[in-house]
């Protein structure tokens, strides 16, 4: 799964044992049947699952949620032995247990058939089989139904074994009306006329080949008005499907890539692609960013469609990202799958490495190693640094804390730990030891020490003795590098390393084994480790060193204050790669920002970073520089003035050297730092920026499409927004409501919170649930409010007189909750705004969103001891560089 771009920190801690099921069954295949009913939002459903019987028992116990059975059979040797079960529900549990006592004993290595009939809502929670609402090209509106079953709402949609080492082969018939598209993982077998039992007319009822063995959580079923187009340029039929208006051209940049990716994937993983066809969908209501259900990946619109003529190179970007992200998982997940959740990842690491692996050999001009220590890495040691972050495996027992580790944990840490082990034991070996997995392991489950054992089988390196520690363990590192002079030596020691500075020695009692990676002008040594607390090392010279070289390790670096100073001189001289030089830069602010340093010194390290040429490092400046500003948003107006115009004064001079005209011969990097720089530049007052994004707006708004590329639109929008008022306001609602573009009518949500109107912010708040906004969306107009005093204060007050109604539409067991808790309360930068926090939950049931209210807290506190610490120097160097107005 493609996790929503919500720009949110989530997680899990530890959680007690698994909730699984009796043991005493096994399935082995299951005939799914549904016909939905799109006038009563329900469906009609049976199942037929064949199970073994592994221990001699009377009842048989699965997972359902809001389905109401109607009854059941069980049959032995193709007769009915048993039509009367005793049926009893666990709502804790989710397992419903059909009990033959008296009638018949399920003897073990016997074989029995369980067929139940059932019923179930067409929700729109976005979650198990639900509706998806969608404008057709004259304005009607149509419904189509779709799945999402990951983690665990396959039992919202059919009875089943709900746990991924439960592996099935599944049959799946849908009815249907005959103008409507039925869509599952596998191709077509039959497709015949029946009487249908909703409208007692006659339907069609389309029957699909058996699976191959999958995990419930990957079955997936559409139906609805869909066009599709096709390629032909892989072994199997690749197609985009979309319902009627959206224009279905805007994938054809999807579908192409994923034919190449797929023939590209056969080759680097060894294996071939088991299924008859990939179909790719986009579904309006879609709680992530994507599914990767096997044979029917499921997308959001704007994930999957893009218009090039008015989308950006950024989206470009991610659309690739996720197309690669998604299609990995048809072997890391779908063909080898954990056995528990506590794996989840070895299939979101996974997937997430390989899509920057391929998107690099895709797209070389993109550079995405360099996006990669801005993005992933740092999404990563940002989370990793809070007390409440988790351990790559963190075990989960519940359904309810599933949910909350898809995050940056599993996904990113994840795959920052499969870079580091590639560049230990080398690329090529690394992909060897992986085909060497995927094939022992296909259409089974795994741990994440069968792919130590594979890894070290081909490279004969001690890979679990380096890696566990890693996904076993809380939290990374920070190295204290001292210089011994005259020895050519330097002297590294490793602590746990927390955002708030203060990590206690209990905290402190893992040892990671560090590859140092250490630069010097004689190139790169990748043999240096650090296993230990502290040691020496040898260098060729102490005149340049740089430990993590271009930051494949999971860990900060702490140089003394004169070694910072020489490193950016390095920089200057050609020394350091751009991988480097945005690592060091993000070091550098990490480490002040927990009290490592001053504030005032990383300031002092960016004034010398004027000549930089590179966007990820001017993206990681200006990030950082955007950190500071967030911790001090309830400080003092003349110093967070003062921050502005220092931030102003950096990229202004680079903004209009660069100017924001586009032509196609920008490389797709130069128009990322274009757009980027241009709305640093005008957020932070360049008053010429300003005053030409009005201009462009007001053109735009009149009827001139061309007047605003999509590259800088998410500006233009911002700054008309922040520097205007009301009739920019409407006029961008008016666009919202309007637009067809995705991309566009997103753009739109993300900027109405930068209005300050009182009045304005009431508006965008009314989003959040009067169904103007799809549910899947109303993250975007709250990220907006965050980005000023007013906003949060709002936000906060809002989900304090708004509580039983958000929890009631988004319940804790769906990925939405937690995400907005976060959203709603971690703006906050005061004690007495911590305490506001902690009063309103204290007698809620946190249960489903304990971990991101946490980790909110922990961020929370950062920003508090940070301010206390460093609020006096910020303001005194604010003061003698000039900046106070």
């Amino acid at each position: 799964m493609c996790r929503a771009r919500a720009g949110l920190e989530g997680g899990s801690a530890a959680a007690p044992k698994r909730e699984l099921l009796p043991a005493n069954v096994v399935p082995r295949h299951y005939h799914v049947t549904v016909e939905p009913d799109f006038d009563k939002l329900t469906y009609n459903g049976s199942v037929v699952i064949d199970l073994d019987v592994a221990e001699t028992s009377s009842f048989i116990s699965l997972n359902t949620l809001e389905l109401e059975i109607h009854g059941a059979k069980l049959s032995s040797g193709g007769q009915v032995v048993s039509a009367t079960p005793a049926i009893s529900y666990d709502e804790n549990s989710q397992v419903t247990k059909f009990d033959f006592d008296g009638s018949h004993t399920l003897e073990k290595n016997s074989k029995v058939q369980l067929a139940i009939d059932f019923t179930g809502q067409l929700n729109d929670k976005m979650a198990g089989f639900y509706r998806s609402k969608y404008k057709r090209p004259d304005g009607t509106e149509g419904i189509l139904a779709s799945t999402q079953m990951e983690p665990t709402d396959a039992r919202r949609a059919f009875p089943c074994f709900d746990e991924p080492a439960l592996k099935a082969k599944f049959t799946v018939t849908l009815v249907a009306d005959k103008n409507l598209t039925c869509l599952s993982n596998m191709d077509v077998a039959s497709e015949t006329e029946v009487q249908s039992k909703i409208t007692g007319g006659t339907r069609k009822a389309v029957t699909f080949n058996p699976s191959p063995l999958m995990s419930t959580y990957l079955v997936a079923f559409v139906v609805g008005e869909l066009n599709y187009i096709e390629s032909r340029d892989f072994r199997v039929p690749v197609r985009v499907y979309a319902p009627p208006g959206h224009d279905i051209e805007h994938g054809r940049f999807s579908v192409d890539l994923a034919a190449k990716t797929l023939a590209f994937y056969e080759k680097a993983f060894g294996i071939d692609f088991p299924l008859p066809k990939m179909d790719q969908v986009a579904i309006p209501d879609f709680a992530q960013g994507a599914m990767e259900n096997w044979g029917l990946v499921t997308y959001r619109v704007v994930d999957l469609m893009l218009d090039e003529k008015a989308s950006g190179a950024a989206t470009k970007q991610r659309v690739a990202e996720v197309v690669q992200h998604e299609l990995a998982h048809q072997w890391f997940g779908n063909l080898v799958t954990m056995d528990w959740w506590e794996g989840l990842w070895l299939n979101e690491g996974f997937a997430t490495w390989a899509s920057w692996y391929s998107c690099n050999i895709f797209y070389p001009e993109w550079r995405v190693w360099q996006t990669y220590v801005t993005d992933d890495l740092q999404s990563a040691l940002s989370l990793d640094s809070l007390r409440s972050s988790h351990p790559i495996e963190v075990p989960v027992g519940r359904a309810d804390e599933i949910n909350q580790i898809f995050d940056a944990i599993s996904y990113s840490k994840g795959s920052c730990v499969l870079r580091m082990i590639s560049t230990y034991l080398g690329e090529e070996k690394f992909l060897e030891g992986v085909r060497k997995y995927l094939k022992k392991y296909a259409y089974g489950n795994t741990q994440t020490s069968d792919l130590w054992d594979s890894l070290a089988e081909v490279s004969g390196k001690p890979v679990h003795e380096v890696m566990t520690a890693w996904t076993k363990s809380v939290g990374y590192p920070v190295l204290t590098v001292t210089e011994k002079e005259g020895e050519n030596a330097i002297h590294v020691k490793q602590n746990r390393f927390l955002r708030t500075g203060d990590a206690t020695p209990e905290e402190d009692k893992v040892l990671y084994p560090v590859f140092l990676g250490l630069r010097t002008k004689d190139g790169v040594d990748e043999t240096l480790a650090l296993k230990e607390r502290e040691k020496d090392f040898p260098v060729p010279s102490l005149d340049f060193f740089k430990l993590n070289a271009n930051h494949t390790g999971i860990y900060r670096t702490l140089y003394t204050p004169s070694r910072l100073e020489k490193l950016g001189q390095a920089a200057k001289e050609g020394l350091l790669t751009t991988e480097d030089r945005a690592g060091m830069i993000a070091d550098a602010a990490a480490l002040s920002s927990s009290g490592y340093g001053k504030t005032s010194g990383f300031l002092n390290l960016l004034k010398g970073f004027d000549a930089e040429t590179e966007f990820v490092v001017w993206n990681e400046i200006i990030s950082r520089l955007g950190s500071i500003q967030a911790a001090w948003l309830f400080e003092d107006q003349a110093v967070r003035n003062g921050i502005r115009a220092f931030l102003r004064e950096l990229v202004s001079a680079k903004a209009h050297q660069l100017g924001w005209e586009f032509s196609d011969s920008d490389g797709h990097v130069e128009q990322q730092f274009k757009a980027t720089l241009f709305g640093s530049a005008g957020l932070s007052g360049d008053e010429t920026i300003i005053s030409a994004s009005k201009e462009m707006f007001a053109k735009f708004i009149a009827g001139d499409k061309s007047a605003i590329h999509p590259n800088i639109r998410k500006s233009v929008f911002a700054i008309a927004l922040k520097y205007g008022g009301k009739e920019e306001y409407e006029s961008i609602i008016k666009l919202y409501h309007e637009s067809t573009n995705s991309d566009e009518r997103n753009t739109c949500l993300r900027s109405l919170g930068r209005a300050k109107d009182p009045e304005l912010i009431q508006r965008t708040l009314s989003l959040l649930l009067n169904g103007e906004v799809r549910d899947q969306d109303i993250y975007m107009p709250a990220s907006g409010l965050r980005t000023h005093p007013e906003g949060i204060e709002a936000l906060f007050n809002w989900m304090t007189e708004n509580w039983e109604e958000l929890y009631k539409r988004h319940p804790p067991n769906l990925p939405m909750l937690p995400a907005m808790v976060s959203l709603l309360t971690s703006g906050f930068t005061k004690p007495e705004q911590l305490a506001r926090v902690e009063k309103f939950f204290s007698d809620k049931n946190t249960n489903g969103y304990d971990q991101s209210l946490a980790q909110s807290k922990d961020s929370i506190r950062s920003k508090i001891s940070w301010v206390e610490r460093d609020g006096q120097d910020v303001a005194d160097w604010v003061k003698t560089n000039g900046y106070l107005e």
